[in-house]
């Protein structure tokens, strides 16, 4: 997708000019989605963004430019002004003869450039005609999908070209419950790094009814109690909370700042001994799964936290130059127009030995979060604040009566030290994990486990 030649005049040139280090990120990524309000087609569209990014490194500090100009005599004069700033010249770059292309294992069946966009919306109606047949509480619904074939071209100036395609689809349902004086939503997002195929993988009724289900029980709920009391995280997307105020933290861009709580905490328990937490690239078709990151390392599964010791962290190659730490396939971005940096791919907390009637069955009186919404957290602290989106109380062993209004309020720190227990199911979820390199698609995930004290907010 990108001449290599003109690869190493670009590279060579930017060392020439004085650049410690030089990068190429090329991409074409083709886009198309689909949305569906109420069972009626709103938007089909699609389109394609190209482009080029150059890193360079000199002396500790970090020159960028982009552009979706591709033309030789463009690239070679960003190069060249890039570079003016470098100062002194350290080297030719290492010149690079093929590009490597990865024989990635994450197959695709049924690629979105060919697939049948009527066939993909049939498949849609069925999780709208499930939500709105729910009950006639559902006053609005919105399914869609969306889906890129991104390639993209990595060469750097020691040596390195590698090319890869990454295919992406999700499909989105949401459903909303409306009273007299309340609205309620219910939300679900399956994807995977997969093609069309996904359309006949997922029953997408179920999510359909699922998502109404949500919005109607949280509708006719009570409001919900506040105090400090245990909670119970449902597993899939109740791992949110360890992804923002904990996984953040585990990132070499916040580390090597020492701008996290887990800076200089190597080897030392940060945990619960029941915890053993993993960022894992390699998980096969998975939505936040790469084959390669983007400065062209290979995705890797990460050992994170191991029984509450600290045992790594995510590391990127410029914040791992600043520790002394080695690259772990951990480099992400959005697309050529940002920097990259050291991100998640799919974190989640591995399975414990509780199952999860055992762990319900254990708690006298707290909450259950069977679904978590969005919050904020300082990543320097660990503080956090999140919405609960469907929740019950847990009375003498059993669920109860949903809740509506949960909050969580507490640090990240404390909630891995107060975990005392973690189930058997572990399930991964889908989402968007936005920072400072763009926003990137992420799996999140745990088994059910109970926190012994969260401080709740309700209304």
């Amino acid at each position: 997708m990108f001449d290599t030649e003109l690869a190493n005049d670009i590279l060579t040139l930017a060392c020439d000019k004085g650049a410690d280090f030089a990068e190429i990120f090329a991409e074409n990524n083709q886009k198309s989605s689909i949305s569906l309000i109420n069972g009626r087609v709103e938007k089909v569209s699609g389109g394609i963004d190209s482009g080029l990014g150059l890193r360079l490194f000199k002396d500790g500090r970090v020159i960028y430019i982009y552009t979706n100009d591709m033309s030789r005599d463009n690239l070679l004069k960003m190069t060249a002004e890039a570079a003016s700033g470098c100062g002194e010249k350290s080297g030719e770059a290492v010149r690079v003869i093929n590009a490597d292309k990865c024989d990635t294992p994450h197959t695709v069946k049924n690629s979105p450039l060919t697939a049948d966009k009527k066939y993909m919306i049939q498949r849609l109606r069925l999780a709208d005609e499930a939500a709105r047949r729910y009950s006639p509480l559902v006053t609005q619904t919105s399914v869609g999908c969306l889906d890129s074939v991104q390639n993209v071209f990595i060469a750097n100036s020691e040596g390195l070209c590698r090319t890869d395609e990454r295919i992406r689809t999700r499909i989105s349902v949401n459903a909303v419950a409306s009273s007299e004086t309340e609205k309620q939503t219910g939300y679900f997002g399956p994807g995977g790094l997969k093609g069309a195929e996904l359309f006949d993988e997922i029953d997408l009724e179920a999510v359909g009814t699922e998502a109404a289900r949500s919005a109607v029980t949280m509708l006719k709920a009570d409001n919900c109690p506040s105090g400090v009391m245990p909670v119970i995280l449902d597993n899939g997307f109740g791992g949110v909370i360890f992804h923002e105020a904990c996984g953040h933290g585990l990132e070499a861009s916040a580390v090597s700042k020492n701008a996290s709580v887990f800076a200089g905490k190597l080897g030392q328990r940060i945990a619960s001994p029941l915890i053993t937490a993993i960022d894992d690239g390699t998980i096969k078709n998975q939505w936040g799964s790469i084959y390669i990151d983007d400065e062209g390392e290979y995705g890797r599964k990460n050992v994170l936290i191991e029984n509450g010791i600290l045992k790594g962290y995510m590391v990127d190659r410029y914040n791992g130059a600043r520790m002394g730490m080695a690259e772990t396939g951990s480099s992400r971005r959005q697309s050529y127009r940002f920097v990259p940096t050291s991100r998640m791919t799919n974190t989640y907390i591995d399975a414990g030995k509780s199952s999860p009637e055992e762990i319900i069955a254990a708690t006298e009186y707290g909450l259950y979060a069977k679904y978590m919404g969005g919050g904020s957290v300082n990543p320097a602290t660990g503080e956090f604040n999140f919405a609960v989106n469907e929740a019950y109380i847990v009375r003498n062993g059993k669920i109860c009566e949903p809740v509506r209004g949960a909050t969580l309020i507490g640090k990240g720190a404390e909630v891995l030290m107060d975990i005392d227990m973690v189930g058997t199911n572990l399930r991964l979820a889908e989402g968007m994990c936005g920072a400072s390199s763009g926003s990137i698609p992420v799996c999140v995930g745990q088994p059910m486990l109970r926190v012994s004290k969260i401080t709740v907010g309700g209304r």
